[in-house]
Parts: C-alpha cells; structure tokens; sequence
C-alpha cells in the first residue's frame, strides 16, 4: 500500500513538475527540448490527448508578404479551440514560425519537430516555442533520395500531426503534406511566394540566373486542380 501511494505521489509531482516548467516557457523561459525518435513524439503527443495542428511553409526562405501570411494562419487558428488543440511548426524562427506567437497570444500551447540539424547547427528558436523535439536526422526532412521514404523528422511531423495546414512551401513542406494526405489527414495549402529578395540573393550566391517564379514546389503539387 506504501508503495502504491508513493507511486502516486511521484506521479502527481511529475505532472505538476510538467505544468510549472511549461508555464515557465509560456511566460519566455526557455522552452523544453527533448532530442527524440518519431515513435517518442508521437508517444508524447497522445499522451497529451490534444489534436495537433500543424503549419508548414518556408522557413529560411521567407515571405514576401509577412503580413498575409500571418493573416492566413490566425483565421486558422480562430477556427480550432486552444483548450483541444496543439499548435505545431518546425520549432525554429524564420519564416512561418512566426506563427508561433500569434498561437501563444491566442492561448494555443506550442510545439516544434525539428531535425537535430538545427540544434547542431545553432538555428535559433521560436521565441513563442513551447516544446522542441529535437528528432536525429542527418538532413532536414522531405523524402530521403537514398530511400525513397520520408525521413525522421518529416516522418514524425506527419504521424504527430491531426491537421496540416501549408502557407506556400518548399520540397520539405511538399513531401509533408503529401504523406499526410495519402494518410488520410487533412491537408489545405494556401499559395504564397517566398521573400523575392532571399530567393535571388541564394541564386546569385550560387551564380544561377534570377528566379521568376517565387511560389515554391509546394505550389505546383497542391494548388492546381486534382
């Protein structure tokens, strides 16, 4: 019986160990971070028992038109209920992760899936970020040429995710909601064009001729007809 209770009593201080250092995020501390496998992610995040709402989109790429975008995102996110619902981006600044503060304003608790490229490579995160996981991958995430299959990180983004809702997007947020729709979730892109400035600055960089087309694969997969 003492040991029935003292299991009890170390699990009801794990749980309000969890909310304070949550709360503690929420209030700019730092956010947790965990390095974990998709099977972890995905164990932690039907513990929670929230659905999951993912955003995809550019990251470093950027947006030429911030403001749209982040107009888009918040008549998502008035159409979920943060009591229910988990707001999930790549856990990193840039691009669509600006997302992340205007889900904490709302009331949204935060989480991010990232490769642990990021956290090797000193990307900063989301300030509005409540939770990383850092999932090992040696690339960024899409689909893995030598395999075929998606990688770890994307993998899973896809199993986490309830919902993904694209903002543009590149091949990372292409093969995402790809899979995602293939399994059966619910996918929506809205278009939308990279900065036009980032995306000419990197093909000067790489002595490539200027782009005229800034919609991002993402587009051509998911805005035409099919």
């Amino acid at each position: 019986m003492r040991y029935a209770l003292a299991a009890v009593v170390l699990a009801w201080f794990a749980f309000v160990m969890n909310d304070a250092r949550a709360a503690g995020a929420r209030d700019g501390a730092a956010p947790q971070v965990h390095e974990a496998s998709p099977d972890d992610v995905l164990a932690d995040v039907r513990r929670r028992g929230m659905a999951v709402l993912t955003f995809a989109g550019y990251s470093a790429a950027g947006y030429e038109d911030e403001a749209a975008m982040l107009a888009q995102a918040a008549a998502v996110l008035a159409r979920h209920d943060p009591h229910t619902t988990l707001v999930n981006i790549g856990a990193t600044a840039d691009g669509i992760g600006a997302v992340y503060t205007l889900a904490r304003a709302r009331g949204f608790e935060t989480l991010g899936i990232v490769s642990s490229r990021a956290r090797d490579e000193g990307v900063a995160l989301a300030p509005a970020v409540d939770q990383v996981f850092f999932v090992r991958d040696a690339g960024w995430g899409g689909i893995d040429a030598a395999t075929g299959r998606l990688s770890p990180t994307s993998a899973a983004i896809v199993a986490a995710s309830d919902e993904i809702v694209g903002i543009g997007g590149g091949d990372i947020a292409r093969d995402e909601m790809r899979a995602a729709r293939a399994a059966g979730k619910p996918v929506t892109f809205i278009a939308a064009d990279m900065n036009h400035r980032i995306a000419s600055d990197k093909a000067a960089a790489r002595g490539a001729p200027p782009p005229t087309d800034f919609r991002g694969s993402a587009h051509a997969a998911f805005a035409a007809p099919y």
